[in-house]
């Protein structure tokens, strides 16, 4: 019941800034798409920069709109509005509150990332996306949620969730596999940044946009980031840190 109350929490939200969340969604990728993809005729690993492009585009929308869903309402809510007291002393689980961020997070980013999908549709670019696309979108806003949950545990004012996005978030979001290949990267510096959760992501859906087979092994890597962080928001929630 705890996960469906913040769930419920997080779709009123959603109602009530549809049109807000919607925008927000479309501006920023969209630009990449017409600079980038549109403005920039090139040909990359063989085929129309677009077809390499829009995968990419699609992974980082889904980790903004998972980051951005949880991290800075989180924040507000901890440490302005006080509503940590009120979890705290509540019957619900911990562990539901958590969860039920993160399911919210999810679904948040792959809102996102889906109307991404629709808007390129007309463009013709034969790219396939099926289901094991949007099972890698969720997960991805998964990771990205559960990060931006330990993000606003960890924030100690409304500066440093921000802060955050710019030194992390963004650098992942241009750097990750999204707009060239890490295989042009230095060595070394290529195989760190290959294994961020974004770099994963971005492959993954590019390989199955290509019609390759989903990679079991990217997916573990994100799991895997996932169980890390979803046990560093635990350690936070049971020991009370920074609440």
């Amino acid at each position: 019941m705890g996960i469906i109350a913040i769930l419920w929490e997080k779709w009123t939200e959603f109602k009530r800034d549809f049109y807000k969340i919607t925008l927000a969604a479309m501006v920023a990728p969209l630009m990449y798409l017409v600079v980038f993809g549109l403005g920039i005729q090139t040909i990359s690993h063989g085929e129309p920069y677009l077809n390499f492009l829009i995968p990419g585009v699609v992974a980082l929308t889904t980790m903004n709109g998972s980051f951005n869903a949880i991290a800075q309402n989180l924040n507000v809510q901890r440490l302005y509005e006080k509503a940590f007291d009120q979890v705290m002393i509540s019957p619900t689980p911990l562990w539901q509150f958590v969860v039920g961020q993160v399911i919210g997070g999810s679904l948040r980013g792959l809102y996102a990332g889906t109307v991404i999908l629709l808007l390129t549709l007309p463009v013709g670019t034969g790219l396939v996306f099926n289901g094991y696309s949007f099972f890698i979108m969720f997960l991805n806003g998964a990771v990205f949620s559960i990060i931006g949950v330990v993000v606003s545990f960890y924030a100690k004012n409304h500066a440093d969730v921000p802060r955050f996005s710019n030194y992390v978030i963004m650098p992942m979001a241009y750097l990750c596999n999204t707009f060239f290949s890490t295989e042009q990267m230095p060595p070394g510096i290529r195989e760190a940044v290959s294994f961020l959760p974004l770099s994963q992501t971005s492959r993954m859906l590019r390989s199955i946009a290509s019609g390759q087979r989903a990679d079991l092994t990217g997916i573990l890597i994100l799991m895997g980031y996932l169980a890390v962080f979803g046990g560093m928001a635990f350690w936070f929630l049971y020991q009370k840190k920074n609440l």
